[in-house]
């Protein structure tokens, strides 16, 4: 593994997937040298779907957090400012505010009595004018001025401010709702995690073969060029002597220039495909790929016996969708099972804990003399004065209970039972659809591995046959048109050998996909008959 290829890996895994970039500046010159297996690796830690389905499976968790977080304390706070512009008479219109209207004569009512007990004779009862008159006098005398109004009990200032506790003691619903959260939420979305990286490991390799293909593809016809220049060479020099006609020569000019055509398509073809296969990755486009591999040497050493029942047994047992699939029919009759519970009462715990202010616009008392009821002073309050301020609290338990709500529970658990189906015959649809993935997958298998025995003799008999136009050609006892005819048999055996090892090796990944292979390893499979 080269130093890039290491620094790339590092850098995908350990920084922020939009930042994978941002390597130094010698690592991002150098050309990153790719494998297989660490193209497989650089995949799963970077892929845009491993990536997205990754998000989800943190949604789940967010999910199932949010869902416990219904069991726990909820604590909130609540604050007010209110200003009473003006505010109505609560007694207006009825005989009750005279009541505080009289409650002046208690003053002098008071004054009287004393005046009659009193031993000394300088004081004497007097009128409730005169009363009035000598307490307006001593009001003016400290420079007290009362405020004049209809409703004694009008406040301009109020403010509240009250935290609220409150704790489900019984709520089978939220209770469902959470533990079916952490115990099938979580385990659907981990599954498609997982079936995604199954998916993206095939695509890997898929476009990983692909490239190989093409490039190797640009290597046969790179070949058939310098066989068609020696060609061209050999005859322009026997044109030279007069032993042949110069439109022999002509001729190998325009077939070396088409050759060299098709190599410029060739190269391009390879390049793009390189391209492809970095989009798969998640690596930046701007980045010089090397692969490191070979079509033919990925067919050695995986030699395995694997049936149809096998292969079959095996994905319904590994593949991580038709997991979702079960996982998704296990939550949805929790669902139903939550949407029952609606019958249930919820009863909680509660306390509010409040600080309550009422404050007048004149904050002052007027305060009088005990001795004197016509002599008074004044003092000036703050706002946050314990006269206008007070602590409140209380606690208790809240009941509900839906004794009727129009059949909407028995409603929804029906919607519920109808989802809870659907599910049910989703996974026996996926599970039909998994057993022919597979099947067909082995089918395209053996045909594939049938075609590579059969090219691998083609190839053979393709070069000996070459060989014999060539010595022939060189002897003068063939033409040059068979020994052209002899290089481009050459050239299409070959592709088509390579064309057939790319079929069997992309088949094979498929079949490992369909059967739920771990993402990253290598099933070894040897194709046997269907019928088994």
């Amino acid at each position: 593994m080269s130093k890039a290829t290491i620094a790339l890996m590092l850098a995908l895994v350990t920084v922020q997937p939009s930042r994978a970039q941002d390597l130094t500046t010698a690592d991002a010159a150098s050309p990153i040298v790719l494998t297989l297996d660490e193209a497989v690796q650089v995949a799963l830690a970077s892929a845009y779907a491993v990536r997205e389905a990754q998000l989800d499976v943190d949604l789940a968790d967010a999910q199932v957090r949010e869902a416990f977080g219904t069991l726990v304390p909820q604590i909130s706070l609540s604050s007010s400012y209110t200003r009473n512009v003006r505010s109505a008479n609560p007694f207006a219109g009825s005989e009750a505010g005279g009541l505080f209207q009289t409650l002046g004569f208690l003053d002098w009512l008071s004054f009287n009595e004393q005046s009659r007990t009193d031993d000394d004779p300088a004081t004497n009862p007097i009128s409730l004018a005169d009363f009035a008159s000598r307490q307006q006098a001593g009001l003016d005398a400290a420079g007290i001025v009362r405020s004049a109004g209809d409703n004694p009990f009008a406040i301009p200032n109020q403010a509240n401010a009250v935290v609220s506790i409150e704790q489900k003691l019984f709520d089978m619903r939220a209770f469902l709702g959470a533990t079916g959260a952490r115990k099938y939420l979580r385990a659907l979305n981990r599954a498609g995690l997982e079936r995604q990286e199954q998916l993206i490991v095939d695509n890997v390799r898929r476009a990983f073969y692909g490239a190989l293909l093409a490039q190797q593809s640009a290597n046969v016809v790179e070949q058939s060029v310098g066989r068609t220049r020696m060609t061209r060479d050999e005859t322009a020099q026997r044109v030279a002597q007069g032993i042949v006609p110069k439109y022999q020569r002509l001729s190998a000019d325009v077939e070396l220039a088409n050759l060299e055509s098709n190599l410029i398509r060739a190269a391009s073809q390879s390049r793009t495909a390189v391209d492809q296969l970095k989009m798969i990755l998640g690596v930046p486009v701007d980045r010089d790929v090397v692969l490191r591999g070979n079509l033919v040497d990925e067919v050695d050493n995986m030699l395995m016996t694997v049936s149809v029942t096998d292969a079959v047994s095996a994905a319904l047992d590994k593949r991580a969708d038709l997991e979702q699939a079960r996982v998704n029919v296990k939550l949805m009759d929790v669902q139903q099972r939550a949407t029952r519970a609606e019958v249930f009462p919820s009863i909680s715990a509660f306390a509010n804990l409040g600080y309550v202010g009422s404050v007048p616009a004149t904050r002052q008392t007027i305060l009088s003399d005990p001795n004197d009821p016509f002599s008074f002073s004044v003092r000036d309050n703050g706002v946050f004065s314990d006269a206008y301020w007070d602590f409140t609290a209380s606690v208790g338990l809240r009941l509900s209970w839906t004794i009727f709500n129009g059949l909407q529970s028995r409603n929804r658990t029906q919607q519920q039972q109808i989802a809870k189906r659907r599910a049910e015959l989703a996974y026996d649809q996926l599970t039909e659809a998994v057993k022919l993935e597979v099947q067909m997958a082995l089918r395209d298998l053996q045909a594939t591995q049938l075609q590579i025995d059969a090219q691998t003799q083609n190839v053979s008999r393709a070069e000996l046959n070459y060989e014999h136009a060539s010595a022939r050609l060189r002897e003068g006892v063939a033409s040059q048109l068979e020994e052209r005819q002899a290089s481009e048999l050459l050239d299409q055996s070959r592709l088509t050998y390579l064309q057939a090892v790319h079929d069997f090796l992309s088949a094979r990944s498929a079949l490992e996909a369909a059967m739920g292979g771990t993402p990253g390893a290598r099933t070894e499979l040897n194709i046997t008959s269907l019928d088994n």
